[in-house]
Formats: C-alpha cells, sequence, structure tokens
C-alpha cells in the first residue's frame, strides 16, 4: 500500500478500483494527491493553493532583485 510522502501514513488506496484522474486525500494530513499513473502507481500532489501566474510572479521578483 503507498504512502503519503508528507506525513508516511499509508494511503488508503484500492489498486484495482483507482483510475488516472482520480484524486485520493491522506486521512491523517489531508493531503490530496492526482492519480498520474497506474502501472505503477504513480501520484502527483494537489496544491489548490497553486497557481501558475504564482509562479510566473515570483520568477519575476526574483529577476528585479
Amino acid at each position: 500500500m503507498p504512502s503519503c510522502p508528507e506525513c508516511e501514513n499509508e494511503l488508503d488506496i484500492e489498486m484495482d478500483e483507482v483510475e488516472e484522474g482520480d484524486v485520493v486525500a491522506c486521512d491523517e494530513c489531508g493531503s490530496e494527491y492526482e492519480v498520474v499513473g497506474v502501472e505503477p502507481l504513480e501520484l502527483a500532489r494537489v496544491d489548490a493553493d497553486y497557481d501558475e501566474e504564482d509562479d510566473d510572479l515570483l520568477e519575476a521578483d526574483e529577476e528585479e532583485e
């Protein structure tokens, strides 16, 4: 069973029922992960606060310094 990269708690994922695009959450810390691959299982963190525009603004600020 896979574990949460944030808190190392085991993620409750039914391997035979999960599909790409599904979102799973850690019961312990609440982190959310999108399933980006099923064989082997690959998860990508879903960050609700992240926005590509924020990343562009951060890079622009760094260039000005």
